[in-house]
């Protein structure tokens, strides 16, 4: 039985909600991180149901007619294996406690998916995002040069941003000790020049914090202009008013510039196990996509320099290894 689209039986409900119990507080696995799994998991629920299926019994071929169902469905394939994926640890979570004997996902694969590399921008690019703050007048031109250039020195992720504070700020503002996924600590660099912006952005951000009768001037970094830490749409918000005045034709979100920061170290001959450490990445290959991101660009040239690559403005080819080598 469902109703609204959520099952009414409460034994799968039960489950799930002791398996989201444990990614938060045992996982500490974040509230967004939480809310996906919850969403995956009540789709799946909400099949087993309807199938007359016994979630804690399901067999193998089960979960997969799941699978291939949200394939009929249209689904994106990366969420399809994000909805598998959810699955898996939900049954690894019941062998643990002894819920369940074995995984019915341990011989499923997951669904080919197209390889998208990630929106970068390139040196020259990176900079003159970084200058749109001064030159375009909009918002609050101080703050968001020094959040731009935080996160692309840092290459930090929009929710690392948001809770960066005051007291995990190093005093030459040149490091900071932030909290990545799972609850991971690490450390982040500021460049010389995302630290002079900072030192630039902090007399503003007291005065603000003053006017709004805030006493707490080591709290968020980034605030509002009514003195308030800066939320995640906040910051998409800011990032999306200035990639609107590029005219770079390119998808720039705030998620470009850890992109960014990953492929220009990357490209510069930075060892990719370093790179991870700096993203904070898990796996190793999550980080090695940016090398692909260098060989596409490489591709790009060779098409357009070699005689037998079919390029049609081989005059642009300097131009282009220099801004994107």
């Amino acid at each position: 039985m469902t109703e609204n689209g959520l099952v009414k039986n409460n034994a799968p409900q039960t489950l799930v909600s002791e398996y989201l119990s444990y990614l938060e507080s045992v996982r500490g696995c974040s509230a967004r991180t939480v809310d996906s799994y919850n969403n995956d998991l009540l789709r799946y629920a909400n099949y087993c149901a309807n199938h007359e299926i016994n979630i804690e019994q399901a067999a193998p071929y089960e979960v997969q007619k799941f699978i291939a169902d949200l394939t009929a469905e249209r689904m994106a394939s990366t969420s399809i294996n994000r909805c598998l994926s959810s699955i898996r640890g939900l049954y690894r979570w019941m062998i643990r406690f002894e819920k369940r004997a074995d995984n019915p996902c341990a011989s499923l694969r997951n669904v080919k998916t197209p390889v998208r590399l990630p929106t970068v921008l390139w040196e020259k690019e990176m900079a003159d995002f970084a200058a749109l703050p001064q030159t375009s007048g909009i918002l609050w031109p101080v703050r968001d040069k020094a959040l731009i250039l935080a996160m692309y020195s840092a290459g930090m992720r929009i929710s690392e941003t948001v809770s960066l504070s005051m007291e995990n700020m190093s005093r030459s503002l040149d490091e900071a000790k932030i909290t990545g996924k799972g609850g991971k600590q690490r450390y982040v660099f500021f460049s010389q020049e995302a630290k002079s912006a900072i030192a630039e952005y902090l007399p503003q951000r007291t005065a603000r914090l003053r006017m709004a009768g805030v006493n707490e001037i080591k709290g968020a970094l980034f605030i509002s202009r009514k003195g308030k830490p800066i939320s995640v749409p906040g910051v998409r918000w800011i990032i999306s008013r200035y990639a609107q005045r590029t005219g770079s034709g390119k998808n720039i979100h705030p998620h470009s510039l850890r992109h960014s920061f990953a492929t220009h170290l990357v490209n510069a001959g930075c060892d990719v196990r370093v790179v991870q450490e700096m993203l904070g990445h898990s796996s190793l290959s999550t980080t090695q996509r940016y090398t692909h991101v260098n060989i596409e660009n490489m591709k790009k040239v060779y098409a357009a320099a070699h005689p037998h690559g079919g390029g049609k403005n081989r005059k642009n080819v300097n131009r282009g290894l220099r801004y994107e080598k």
